[in-house]
């Protein structure tokens, strides 16, 4: 049997594996998935011969798919192409005898059924794994029927749904923070923390994402997703072991646990312009939820959600807003604010903790102070991309920081309620809209020059 011509590097793994991009002609191919794969194969962690094969519509040859990447010879040697899906197993088996098959479906999301039927044809089996990327339907019920049309062909634990906000390192250090440090453990509930607030915002538009966003809007976009995974594993319980399983349980008991008490969305002007929008579109571009945690560690503190486009800044930032103190000592006056902990997700990734200070040379003048930590002070070397993370662990079979059917289909239920739902307010590019809901939200622009 022929053998590729993938150079083996360094210490590679034993095992080795096709990796198969289907839709590889398209952005996302070239833009993430080709250099994260090219990292992982330059810092010799892909498997001894392991493959990348690039499937789709369009008409390539290996030489000319080759030639769409800027990458080093070693790793392009690793790269082919093969039309379609029909043939592909035969084609494979013509390249090297691999252990395992991945099969990343970087296609509009109506493809991954027909495509998942597709590769059971072909004779994949348990030694297939398939990555797939969000949307994971548009409410409910799609949901719900795309889980069942996928496991119909390929079992649960065959099946890697991709939150990449999940493999960001500021994320990933959410779960350190809070189960590593015994100091942070008897606060984190609702007798000591008043509010937490997660802010995600774009100052540019949709870009040319008219056509998809517009029947998604940013709800589907950010909320349902990314966003309460966020929340997720800053409120859940402790998981008895970090296993993907024993995590997967404590995310879906809190958002069991949620409801949406109220919701605010909002179109900027011009969005109806756009490219690909519809011109009578009531899509929104920003929206703003407050809700409920109904469990003995969050009753009674106010979580709030918002993200949008067309924003003042670019960020994604959590805040957890502690009680006031009682007016007594320094206090007496109640105008000491609140300890506040701060997580910048993005950009320049750190946490901070607002703290209280006496100023140097008065009697007891008290000034707010920092204590930060930020990750391009305290660790060296770039922050890895989340994609060479999320390719990795799909390789090894780690699904910790994927996303199951479960989960999806609970955060699906938690906003029903929302769903194109509601009248929209406007406002202006580059502004946010008008604070309908009556958030005191923090002032994240304050923290902007730190670990900046």
């Amino acid at each position: 049997m022929p053998k590729t011509v993938c150079e083996k590097k360094g210490n590679m793994a034993d095992n080795s594996c096709a990796i198969v991009i289907a839709g590889a002609s398209g952005d996302l191919a070239k833009r993430k998935l080709i250099p994260a794969l090219h990292a992982l194969f330059l810092d010799g962690r892909l498997g001894a011969a392991s493959i990348i094969v690039g499937s789709g519509r369009s008409e390539f040859t290996d030489e000319s798919f080759r030639d769409r990447f800027a990458v080093a010879d070693s790793f392009r040697n690793c790269l082919y192409y093969h039309h379609g899906i029909t043939g592909l197993k035969t084609r494979l088996t013509t390249l090297g005898n691999f252990s395992r098959f991945i099969f990343f479906l970087s296609q509009p999301p109506e493809a991954y059924g027909r495509t998942a039927r597709e590769l059971c044809a072909e004779g994949f089996g348990a030694e297939a794994s398939i990555i797939i990327e969000k949307p994971f339907g548009t409410d409910f019920a799609s949901a719900e029927a795309l889980n069942r049309e996928l496991t119909a062909c390929f079992d649960e634990s065959q099946i890697f749904r991709i939150d990449h906000y999940l493999a960001k390192e500021a994320v990933q250090n959410i779960l350190v923070f809070r189960f590593a440090n015994a100091l942070f453990a008897p606060i984190w509930n609702s007798r000591y923390i008043e509010s937490i607030q997660i802010s995600a915002l774009e100052d540019i538009g949709i870009f040319e994402r008219g056509a998809y966003f517009d029947h998604a809007g940013i709800i589907r976009d950010m909320v349902q997703n990314h966003l309460l995974q966020l929340l997720c594993l800053l409120t859940m319980e402790a998981p008895t072991t970090l296993s993907p399983e024993d995590i997967r349980l404590q995310k879906i008991s809190l958002l069991r646990s949620m409801s949406v008490e109220a919701c605010f969305r909002a179109q900027y002007k011009g969005y109806r312009s756009e490219a690909g929008v519809r011109p009578d579109s009531n899509t929104e571009t920003f929206a703003e939820l407050k809700l409920s945690i109904r469990d003995f560690r969050w009753t009674g503190t106010t979580v709030t959600i918002r993200s949008g486009k067309a924003a003042p800044r670019k960020a994604t930032e959590i805040g957890f807003v502690l009680r006031p103190l009682p007016k007594l000592l320094f206090n007496t006056q109640g105008d000491i604010a609140p300890n506040r902990i701060i997580f910048k997700i993005q950009p320049n990734e750190g946490i901070i903790l607002d703290l209280s200070s006496k100023v140097p040379g008065t009697d007891a003048a008290i000034a707010g102070t920092h204590m930060n930590f930020c990750y391009r002070d305290s660790f060296a070397g770039e922050i890895p991309e989340a994609y060479k993370r999320l390719l990795l662990d799909a390789i090894k079979g780690d699904k910790t920081l994927f996303v199951s059917a479960e989960e999806t289909e609970a955060a699906w239920k938690l906003l029903a309620g929302v769903l194109d739902k509601g009248e929209l307010g406007y406002y202006e590019k580059g502004t946010m809209p008008e604070n309908t809901l009556g958030v005191n939200w923090i002032d994240f622009e304050d923290y902007k020059g730190i670990c900046g």
